[in-house]
């Protein structure tokens, strides 16, 4: 069994949007030491500018203030709108953080998510996902060639342009393309040679039709453009909270699933991500009973998680989605839940460790015996143990 690797994919969603914002910030950052503390794999942080609830504003100046206050969890920008930004200069920055962290930095890029941080840029979402290709293309020739680039767009011009330092990591930090619903995203990311983020995978209840995944699209397109598709670099974002059983685990949304699903409903206007039903049992069914996600024990989560595994077939990561569902304190335990009794299944030492105990319990009768034997050759006749059989 090969090791999948785990961790968090935090947009951010702080929301209600009246909460302190210094105090959300710093939430964030706790958040990602605790997975970082708990041996979560990765954690990656959005960009977004309106709406008000997400509220990383550069998710690469975020993620420089959390390297230096983690340890070894590699970090990713999940993600950068490239079309909203001049491709050299998200380069440059890249490969500058790629040395500040030691190679522990991971880029994620998209169109963007949110229409109307769009709007505010005068870009129409029909342009954005062409826009991400060409200026992906733009990207990798800066990050990973000396060759000068020339491009010019509505959005940008560059004239001989190169970056003049090369990334730490040799030849290129993991760089990933995010995908929702629609196939425009595996493609991109295939016809390029990148990793792949799956942030709208959906795993059924048995017995139950589930949309296609994204993998075979990817696919077909990388190796249509040459390069050879590698599961290790696909990431599926899943929607989980797990607490000591399934009834503290519903008791703890109350504290923000409906800000959360109201959120989806009436404010960000993403079709591929618009929570069903109107009151919270309502809502926590369309969760549950739908397999959207799991909100129960950490054996809930294991099944639930093992389903989406088997339909994936091989892949490398799992990232929950953060959020602010739970209270802190709930959530902090959710982390720690998982990181304990969900994680280990899909580990290779699982196995070795069912295997050791098996293996001491088959010897537990001869073994006994025998140690008792030994230990009463060195007691007076009063003080020995009674014969094990």
């Amino acid at each position: 069994m090969s090791k999948t690797r785990f961790g968090i994919f935090m947009p951010p969603w702080n929301s209600p949007p009246t909460q302190n914002i210094t105090t959300s910030l710093q939430r964030n950052l706790e958040t990602i030491q605790w997975v970082d503390a708990l041996g979560y794999d990765e954690a990656w942080v959005g960009e977004h500018h309106s709406a008000g609830s997400e509220i990383i504003a550069d998710p690469m100046v975020f993620l420089a203030y959390v390297a230096a206050q983690t340890r070894s969890i590699k970090l990713g920008t999940g993600i950068v709108p490239l079309p909203y930004h001049n491709p050299y200069h998200v380069a440059d920055r890249m490969i500058l953080l790629d040395h500040l962290m030691r190679g522990r930095f991971m880029a994620g890029f998209g169109p963007g998510g949110l229409p109307s941080d769009a709007a505010m840029f005068g870009l129409e979402p029909a342009a954005l996902r062409p826009a991400l290709d060409h200026d992906l293309g733009v990207l990798m020739k800066l990050l990973t060639t000396t060759e000068p680039v020339s491009a010019k767009t509505d959005r940008y011009e560059l004239v001989n342009a190169f970056c003049q330092v090369a990334p730490y990591t040799d030849p290129v930090f993991d760089v990933c393309v995010a995908a929702t619903r629609s196939e425009a995203g595996p493609r991109i990311a295939g016809k390029h040679g990148l990793g792949l983020l799956s942030t709208g995978v959906i795993s059924p209840k048995v017995g139950s039709p589930a949309p296609p995944l994204h993998w075979d699209a990817y696919a077909e397109e990388a190796l249509k453009a040459g390069h050879t598709p590698d599961p290790s670099r696909w990431r599926l974002v899943v929607n989980v909270h797990v607490a000591e059983t399934r009834e503290q685990a519903i008791e703890d949304m109350r504290h923000g699933f409906d800000a959360f699903c109201e959120y989806t409903q009436k404010t960000i206007a993403m079709p591929s991500i618009t929570a069903v039903g109107e009151t919270f049992e309502e809502r926590i069914a369309w969760m549950n009973e739908t397999g959207i996600g799991v909100i129960g024990t950490p054996d809930d989560a294991v099944a639930f998680l093992q389903r989406l595994a088997d339909r994936a077939g091989e892949f490398g990561c799992f990232l929950m989605l953060a959020h602010d569902w739970a209270n802190r304190e709930a959530t902090m335990r959710h982390y720690e839940l998982f990181a304990r009794h969900v994680v280990p299944h899909f580990q290779p030492t699982r196995a070795r460790l069912l295997a050791a105990e098996r293996h001491a319990r088959e010897r537990h009768t001869t073994d006994l015996a025998k140690h008792t034997v030994a230990i009463n050759a060195w007691l007076p006749p009063e003080q020995q143990l009674p014969p094990q059989n």
